[in-house]
């Protein structure tokens, strides 16, 4: 297992820029800061897949990121009178509004920082706060089947009010298996672009 290191943690060093949008360049499971691999992951499966495990240092619940994911990523500074609710809704707020302008239809936030389509879950979120900083990260299931999630995922420890007990399975969704028929080019530059003129320098 090794300390988080993905493209986004650089925005923490990097004062020049205040949001990245990214697709993961393979699989990789992330730990959030209070889990542990052998209560959150079938570690079998994930070592004789060879899945990359990171540890990330913001709470939430283990994760897996593959490339069939939108990776959304937004940092503040001096963040001291930043509350995580408003950053969860300010960001989320955006991102449905980008969503609902490609034609996706029955978008809600769910949960304390997931935003879901008809009861399935579309996005999670997590924050991590600094001395100096809060970057606040999100997973945007593209088009990646629930099933993988299943296959290394065990049952979280900590769950939302409207999982209700549901599996993986029958819990997360996707942009495609909802019918969003546009390109991930596409849906990336539409992001970009709404992110850029709320929080470009």
């Amino acid at each position: 297992m090794t300390d988080y290191n993905l493209p986004d943690i650089l925005l923490l060093e990097d004062k020049t820029k205040r949001f990245l949008t990214w697709i993961p360049d393979k699989s990789y499971i992330v730990l959030g800061a209070s889990n542990k691999a052998e209560d959150a992951l079938f570690l079998e499966k994930v070592k004789q897949d060879d899945i990359t495990v990171l540890k990330r240092p913001s709470g939430g619940q283990t994760v897996m990121l593959t490339p069939n994911n939108l990776i959304i990523s937004v940092v503040f500074f001096q963040p001291d009178n930043l509350q995580p609710k408003a950053v969860f809704n300010q960001i989320n707020s955006l991102i449905i509004e980008s969503l609902e302008r490609v034609g996706v239809k029955n978008l809600a936030m769910r949960g304390i920082s997931d935003i879901a389509i008809d009861g399935k879950k579309i996005l999670g979120s997590s924050i991590y706060r600094s001395k100096d900083a809060l970057l606040y990260h999100a997973v945007l299931n593209f088009g990646e089947p629930a099933s993988t999630f299943e296959k290394y995922l065990k049952y979280p420890s900590k769950e939302p009010d409207y999982r209700l007990g549901r599996n993986h399975a029958d819990f997360v969704t996707s942009l495609i298996e909802k019918g969003y028929t546009q390109s991930y080019t596409h849906l990336k530059n539409v992001l970009t672009n709404s992110l850029a003129k709320s929080f470009i320098l």
